[in-house]
């Protein structure tokens, strides 16, 4: 199951306010805005969590990325070995991230195309 897609866009205003008009008849809003220095995210989801994200960070394309949902934390852990054996580097060792919420456990490859590839949990303990 996905948890979410990143993206990053050139002009985050432009981005913003279309994505926030676009989304809008399907159920989207704006559930968290982060900006720090020059950088904004803007997450948008359906319900409280996000699952579409938008920045930027980085130039469009260099850090997108897709988040795979896990339902345990060792399957996090599980995908990082996984994923590094088969030829990934690592982009994020499996760990919380409370950056992202209080049980944010995640990990982060980049796969043979130069995506960044993450399973995350957000299960206590």
């Amino acid at each position: 199951m996905l948890d979410h897609i990143g993206l990053d866009v050139p002009d985050i205003a432009a981005s913003r306010a279309f994505h926030e008009r676009a989304l809008k008849p399907l159920g989207y809003r704006i559930v968290q805005e982060i900006t720090e220095g020059k950088t904004t995210v803007v997450m948008f989801g359906v319900g409280d969590e996000p699952d579409f994200v938008i920045s930027n960070k980085d130039r469009p394309g260099e850090a997108a990325h897709i988040a795979f949902r896990a339902e345990t934390r060792a399957q996090v852990d599980a995908f990082h070995a996984a994923a590094l054996e088969a030829g990934g580097t690592d982009n994020g060792a499996p760990g919380l991230r409370p950056e992202y919420g209080p049980n944010y456990y995640a990990a982060f490859v980049i796969g043979p195309d130069g995506f960044n590839v993450e399973a995350v949990c957000h299960a206590a303990g």
